[in-house]
């Protein structure tokens, strides 16, 4: 035993341990959670009318006397099996407001439809993907730091290079982590500007849009390559009452497109006044895509845009070209991140900003890990479709964790930790690949069945 690496030994200990069995169907029910929460405590059900214990649960009857359950993030990079779950939520999520599900109407796959991107605007020049050459210059030239202008190589798409700037000395990156600090008001105004298009299109008082028409979304926040976000969303056009309610005669995925791309190139927010930076006006890029969702297959698919949605909310910082998945407490944990030099010299200046008492309301130290971006990865209006917490709910019903009608539960818990020793990991790392196995090979089941 002594020759055996800790993690065996520890593995041995816990097979060994008369609780095993109880302790594995534990770590089973969180799905191998890389990161489980442990709790303490009780829960009891009583009857309202008697007074009678119909249920009672206890964690010192378990394993170390408590209660493992998932962590619930979602970064593949920090708990895989948490993230598959969140991944899955979040597909049911947008698909449900595209097509209808989950209390949503069928009705709305009929709607006007779009799946928008909204772009970060250009800080610098930075190098290119494509089987093209990057930047070529006939002319040459350099930046007044004596750095040349153009490139004239033909990057692979995983080239090291892509995404970083030509000159970092030219690049703009106070402009960068300000954008990303009101990204989220930015967003906020467009679609308030959407609305006051869409009203003014057809002789409405603004005020009055809410009367006749409702404005759904769901958007979703992704890095680009040069570690700027930008937007992807889904824009449906409901009538006054959401997703229950057709929209007016008037309401069109055209005239829906022309708001869109209007107020994509009209709306702006202004930064605090610093005297060390100014005054800036912040506004999206000019790359605007807004493209119809089509029933009949004759336009992006509706599953696709889902997945795609679900799969990136999921990504871990690594997988991006944010920051880091933790936060940064000090500079020397931005010096020691495993990130480019591009992406730390954003932190640094989020952290530098962060110091100004101008920009104290922006948090920027508590977000330089997401390089000043505060928004949520996904965010939805009310009436686009359900909710993550109505969505665990019927997991949960499903499941059989549902409460008895005419009864009142006491419960008493408290938090006790969190993760796994050595052994533990190891033996969770693999529950939580037979599960996935297992998951697939039910889908190729299905997906055989289906033919």
């Amino acid at each position: 035993m002594r020759q055996l690496p800790e993690t065996d030994r520890d593995a041995l200990r816990i097979v060994q341990h008369t609780h095993f069995v109880r302790w594995l169907e534990q770590i089973t029910a969180t799905g191998g959670c890389a990161h489980p929460v442990h709790l303490s405590g009780s829960t009891t059900t009583l009857d309202t009318a008697t007074g009678e214990i119909l249920r009672h649960y206890d964690t010192r009857t378990e394993p170390g006397e408590r209660l493992s359950v998932r962590c619930r993030n979602r970064r593949a990079s920090v708990c895989a099996p948490c993230s598959r779950l969140h991944a899955g939520d979040t597909y049911h999520l947008v698909r449900a407001g595209l097509l209808g599900g989950k209390n949503i109407p069928a009705t709305v796959r009929n709607r006007p439809r779009l799946f928008v991107t909204l772009t970060a605007p250009s800080f610098g020049p930075v190098h290119r993907a494509g089987n093209e050459r990057c930047r070529p210059r006939r002319d040459g030239g350099t930046c007044e730091h004596g750095r040349t202008l153009g490139c004239g190589a033909a990057h692979a798409p995983d080239a090291p290079a892509i995404g970083q700037p030509l000159c970092a000395d030219c690049y703009d990156y106070t402009a960068h982590v300000l954008w990303h600090a009101h990204a989220s008001k930015l967003w906020d105004r467009f679609v308030i500007d959407v609305r006051r298009r869409l009203a003014s299109s057809v002789g409405l008082v603004q005020s009055r849009f809410a009367d006749h028409a409702r404005l759904s979304f769901a958007r979703v926040a992704e890095y680009q390559k040069r570690a700027a976000v930008h937007v992807h969303a889904v824009v449906r056009l409901d009538g006054r009452n959401g997703a229950s309610d057709e929209p007016p005669a008037w309401g069109t995925a055209q005239l829906l497109i022309d708001a869109v791309r209007g107020s994509a190139g009209r709306v702006l927010v202004r930064t605090p006044y610093s005297p060390a930076v100014g005054e800036l006006a912040l506004r999206w890029g000019i790359q605007v895509d807004a493209r119809q969702l089509h029933t009949d297959g004759d336009g992006p698919d509706d599953d696709a845009v889902a997945a795609y949605v679900a799969k990136y909310v999921t990504k871990g910082a690594s997988e991006t070209g944010a920051g880091t998945d933790h936060t940064v407490t000090t500079c020397d944990d931005i010096d020691a991140a495993p990130v480019t030099e591009h992406v730390r010299t954003l932190m640094r200046v989020c952290w530098r900003l962060g110091g100004l008492p101008e920009y104290e309301p922006l948090r920027l130290r508590a977000w330089t890990h997401t390089l000043g971006y505060r928004g949520h990865i996904l965010t939805k209006s009310r009436a686009y479709s359900t909710t993550y917490a109505a969505l665990r709910a019927q997991r949960a019903h499903h499941v059989g964790h549902t409460d008895i009608p005419d009864t009142v539960t006491e419960r008493n818990w408290r938090y006790v930790g969190s993760g796994h020793t050595s052994g533990a990991a190891l033996i969770a790392a693999g529950i939580a690949e037979d599960l996935a196995q297992s998951r697939e090979e039910r889908r190729a089941v299905l997906g055989e069945e289906g033919r």
